[in-house]
């Protein structure tokens, strides 16, 4: 069990670099290796979260598009399956997180070139603007990258 959590975990790293927490990587991990829908109570007992941490972190991860929860006829439990290309959803969701931040950043400097008075002030912040609308571009053409297909 211990080196399951250890597999985990070292995917969880991975996620976590792409701005998920340790747990949501965890979930992912867990239902990629055991390749199956698994109920909330073995996804808590495989990553060693609560059931409460779980059910918060999947509401994440299906509104993405990497989950999908179901019920089994005749069964009360909650089951969750990865669903479509986990590196697609991985790459979506990761996009607009950035596009989201850069959104964010833009917005904040058009509130300081409306409010600066000084030409110093000014000059910085059409210096930012001109990065953020750079970065904007090349993460929209990192968002035209396939991703490779499944082997």
């Amino acid at each position: 069990m211990e080196f399951r959590k250890s597999i985990y975990s070292t995917f969880s790293a991975v996620a976590s670099t792409l701005g998920y927490s340790e747990v949501h990587g965890m979930i992912i991990s867990s239902l990629l290796v055991e390749n199956k829908p698994l109920c909330l109570d073995d996804i808590a007992k495989k990553t060693g979260y609560s059931l409460s941490s779980i059910s918060i972190s999947l509401d994440l991860l299906e509104l993405v598009g990497i989950i999908r929860k179901m019920k089994n006829t005749g069964d009360r439990k909650i089951y969750v399956k990865l669903e479509g290309d986990l590196l697609e959803s991985l790459k979506t969701a990761f996009i607009l997180k950035l596009k989201k931040e850069i959104l964010k950043t833009k917005m904040e400097m058009s509130k300081h070139r409306s409010d600066s008075k000084d030409k110093n002030t000014s000059q910085m912040i059409f210096t930012m603007e001109k990065e953020l609308k750079r970065l904007d571009t090349y993460i929209d053409r990192l968002a035209q990258v396939q991703i490779p297909p499944k082997k």
